[in-house]
């Protein structure tokens, strides 16, 4: 099981969802790069085309056959691309808040790639602003601790994990999933959808058309969480998960 985070995280994101994962599934939380503890260089895409390449470059080193991939966020962008590409690889496809089609880049992302606000960014991005963000993802704001928080901050205290942030947002282009739309209709593979429905950074349009577009696909809301769902409610999502895919994927 691949677990794919998404924008201003990194495979902190699902601590909460691990040890429950994994008593029945070997789990691997990967930093994608730019991200976390990966590299960082900024003289190479960061696009979700070229970080699903890596991803399979990746599986293909640790020599794994077949895998859930589990997407967050921009995650599951990569893995639609993912599933599009190298559908054989694939078990199942879960993608929890996920970006789609042109719905996004969101407003914060696409303020940040402007040269001056960019220049603003790289001095404030420890400060207060990634603090707002964060709680404004979240639906039950006390689970934002300063633990959690200095989590979050970790990556871009430093001037180089400023930059690759910056850098990823620069890379972001919703082509890369405009270009796979007709390809999703085609998917033959379980698919499960969750949607936060207290997330404010993503319309939840984006879950229902992947939900009417992909055959046979699975939509679930969740009340009472945000966009950060694996922390707003981690019981839920990991119950949710494994019943799908004890259920669907068995069946399939």
């Amino acid at each position: 099981m691949l677990l794919v985070h998404g924008m201003t995280t990194y495979s902190f994101i699902w601590s909460d969802l691990v040890d429950s994962l994994s008593k029945e599934y070997d789990v691997i939380c990967v930093d994608l790069i730019g991200c976390g503890e990966s590299d960082k260089p900024l003289d190479i895409s960061y696009s979700l085309k070229q970080q699903s390449k890596m991803l399979n470059e990746f599986i293909i080193q640790l020599d794994i056959k077949k895998f859930h991939f589990i997407g967050h966020d921009i995650g599951g962008g990569i893995g639609q691309i993912f599933a599009v590409n190298y559908p054989d690889k694939l078990c199942s496809l879960v993608l929890i808040n996920s970006v789609g089609y042109d719905f996004w880049p969101v407003q914060p992302i696409i303020a940040i790639r402007t040269p001056i606000i960019r220049q603003l960014a790289m001095a404030t991005l420890d400060m207060g602003i990634l603090k707002l963000a964060v709680d404004r993802g979240f639906y039950n704001k006390k689970r934002v601790s300063e633990d959690l928080m200095t989590c979050f901050k970790k990556p871009i205290k430093t001037k180089i994990g400023r930059k690759a942030f910056l850098h990823f947002a620069k890379c972001l282009n919703n082509q890369d999933l405009m270009e796979i739309s007709e390809d999703l209709k085609k998917l033959d593979l379980p698919v499960l959808i969750i949607r936060g429905d207290g997330d404010i950074y993503l319309d939840s349009i984006i879950c229902k058309k992947l939900h009417e577009n992909i055959q046979g696909s699975t939509l679930l809301r969740v009340s009472g969480a945000g966009h950060f769902i694996q922390k707003d409610k981690p019981e839920v999502i990991v119950h949710h998960m494994k019943t799908f895919l004890r259920e669907m994927v068995n069946a399939y």
